[in-house]
């Protein structure tokens, strides 16, 4: 095999593993919560990744009409994993995708946020208007009796 030959194939193997991560660097899972779903975020965070992650929820949901509130988990993201992100660069990007969201008529959660990136964010003196909760637990309980008071309702 030529050298040439080596590089194609090696390019191709690189491109196909880049494919492989960025699907399963955002999965999306149902919630017990009718209509929710919740979007778990470990490792690593850099621009590419939160467009990818952005895309994708958008994506699914324009393919699943019925949900209504999308839950994103950072618990995952540790302190170092968020050194190489502007935190302004993450404010506007979390803002970018909560108005996004808004403007399909989804509702954004945000839980599990670590106390030195709210430390950032608020010492930058960053505005962001977002939903949060300490855990997705308390999200889930939340949304939960909001549906059960919507399902007596009605």
């Amino acid at each position: 095999m030529s050298l040439e030959q080596e590089i194609i194939e090696l390019k191709e193997k690189v491109a196909y593993y880049e494919r492989i991560i960025k699907t399963i660097s955002t999965p999306i899972i149902p919630s017990i919560v009718p209509k929710t779903i919740l979007i778990p975020i470990a490792g690593y965070m850099f621009r590419e990744r939160f467009d990818n992650i952005q895309t994708k929820t958008l994506e699914y949901i324009g393919e699943h009409k019925e949900i209504e509130q999308a839950v994103f988990d950072f618990s995952g993201v540790n302190v170092e994993d968020l050194e190489a992100f502007d935190y302004n660069e993450l404010a506007m990007s979390i803002t970018s995708l909560n108005s996004s969201l808004r403007l399909m008529g989804i509702r954004p959660i945000y839980v599990g946020f670590n106390p030195q990136f709210i430390r950032e964010i608020v010492h930058a003196s960053i505005q962001v208007d977002i939903e949060t909760y300490k855990s997705f637990r308390e999200a889930l309980k939340k949304l939960l009796a909001e549906s059960k008071k919507s399902i007596g309702d009605k």
